[in-house]
């Protein structure tokens, strides 16, 4: 596939009649184009690299419409050169006219096994009809893998009944990528609604320690806290990056010693600003203190996609690079081979959700002035 612009080419400068290349430091590649392929909108991108080094892009292909219902399907592509080019895109769930998304993807290290937690809700049931209560249609949760480094998945299975309470009506995985602990536990953060407290958006981990046969509830932050993203810190104690309906337009931050059971209240992270919106937050490079990147329309609009770099486990965010200066939403970063990064994310030039592109660089170059 193409690249999207001419900085993730070779730029050739002229000078003194002598031809000189320069790489650029950014690659960008169209992964998802809204309006091709059979699907009116791509949304909600999540991404993670396989054992073999092999990166699956997930995303929604909204066939009807840019909403959040309707007819919704949850789509893969492949790459195995590091981003640089993508396989057709393979389905990994559809159920009809039912929407079914929120990819949150695990790979588990010891299997080569990569799981992916997905939502479903009947298509005709917008998000607003299930908030109120639990009368009527409400969301369930599935659970899919695959055993083949992506090129097939195995029929959806549903979980709803070990990781969700009754309480609860909306519910959502990720969307983004989870982890495994240096235990071996798999965790994927989540969200959810409490339609009978007034303050009712709460973000929670969901586990599992049998390799992601089975998966458990974990705990709960709120209130205000919604889609979430967690990474495991030199100590073990995990964070909880999390959307905040509290009116701060910042990011809200919780941490768990015991593995994901319980959870601090929640914090606002001031250096982390946001519209509002999903981010993503992960750990890269074996070094102690674990350094963190972070993505985001660092804005109070679904604009200007930027990824920052904490040398000190969150603490302090010490540099940052502009990756789309212009309409941006959903982002998931990925750890490459060779001290590359890569983020797979929401962009457009009129509205974020025209296509998913992925962004490619190194890491060194977000710490270039």
């Amino acid at each position: 596939m193409r690249p999207v612009q001419k900085s993730g080419l070779v730029s050739c400068l002229l000078a003194l009649g002598t031809l000189f290349c320069r790489a650029s430091p950014l690659v960008q590649v169209e992964v998802y184009v809204s309006g091709r392929d059979g699907y009116h909108t791509y949304r909600i991108p999540a991404i993670v690299r396989t054992r073999a080094g092999t990166l699956l892009a997930f995303a929604e292909g909204r066939k009807h419409s840019v909403h959040d219902w309707g007819d919704i399907d949850v789509l893969v592509k492949r790459s195995t050169d590091g981003g640089r080019t993508w396989s057709p895109q393979i389905t990994v769930a559809d159920f009809g006219e039912d929407t079914v998304g929120n990819p949150a993807p695990v790979l588990d290290r010891r299997t080569g096994t990569v799981w992916l937690l997905l939502t479903r809700n009947p298509g005709d049931v917008p998000e607003p009809k299930i908030l109120p209560g639990l009368r009527g249609p409400t969301r369930t949760v599935w659970l899919t893998y695959s055993a083949d480094d992506g090129r097939s998945w195995a029929a959806p299975v549903e979980i709803t009944a070990s990781v969700k309470r009754p309480e609860w009506s909306w519910y959502a995985t990720g969307p983004v990528n989870g982890i495994q602990l240096r235990s071996g536990r798999l965790v994927i953060p989540c969200d959810h609604d409490r339609p009978a407290e007034p303050s009712r958006r709460y973000s929670h981990v969901i586990f599992s320690d049998d390799g992601g046969r089975t998966w458990r509830l974990g705990g709960s932050v709120g209130p205000d806290c919604n889609e979430s993203t967690v990474v495991e810190l030199s100590d073990g104690t995990l964070m909880l990056n999390m959307r905040s309906y509290a009116g701060r337009n910042r990011r809200a931050v919780s941490l768990s010693r015991d593995g994901g059971l319980t959870w601090s209240p929640p914090a606002f992270d001031e250096a982390l600003v946001e519209p509002v919106c999903q981010a993503s937050l992960i750990r890269v490079g074996r070094g102690r203190p674990a350094m963190l990147l972070f993505s985001n329309p660092a804005s109070t609009r679904r604009v200007n996609m930027t990824v920052r770099l904490s040398r000190d486990e969150g603490k302090t965010w010490s540099a940052a690079k502009t990756i789309h200066e212009g309409p941006s939403a959903y982002s998931n970063l990925v750890e490459l081979q060779g001290g590359m990064i890569g983020l797979l994310y929401e962009r457009g030039q009129n509205s974020p959700y025209e296509r998913i592109t992925f962004a490619r660089f190194a890491l060194r170059w977000l710490s270039e002035r």
